[in-house]
């Protein structure tokens, strides 16, 4: 694991995730995460931002600001939501290097992947990437 110095917000979201020994808890709080997340601007809406390898519509932008990443995001399904969500309230106020040399291990560390469908779970894992990919073009 990473020195969780920057990551703690990250960090936080996947030991909760971890300690929440029922699978529906788990859901719940990813849910939870989901109809928690801001309603982005529609101009995010275009192609570049779309995730690719999604069942559903996922779409994330990177706004960079004085050395660090801000992520507005959007999903057209609930689960989906809530997992982008996780990622932009662990992800948010990163520099572009944190980002892209953040390890995709924590996502096994939620213990989500029994909870969640391969495809599902596939997508999470796209999002991050999609996140990495965007915080690379700011370095």
């Amino acid at each position: 694991m990473e020195n969780k110095g920057n990551y703690t917000n990250l960090y936080k979201l996947v030991e909760k995730l971890k300690n929440a020994d029922d699978p529906k808890r788990k859901y719940e709080f990813i849910l939870w995460l989901g109809k928690k997340l801001k309603v982005p601007d529609n101009s995010i809406l275009i192609s570049e931002n779309k995730v690719q390898g999604c069942v559903s519509e996922v779409f994330i932008k990177a706004n960079y600001q004085k050395g660090k990443l801000y992520w507005e995001g959007y999903s057209d399904a609930l689960i989906t939501k809530g997992l982008l969500a996780f990622l932009i309230n662990g992800m948010n106020e990163l520099t572009p290097e944190e980002v892209v040399s953040l390890n995709s291990k924590f996502i096994e560390e939620t213990g989500l992947k029994a909870s969640l469908t391969p495809s599902r779970s596939n997508g999470f894992l796209n999002i991050l990437l999609k996140m990495q990919s965007q915080a690379n073009d700011f370095l």
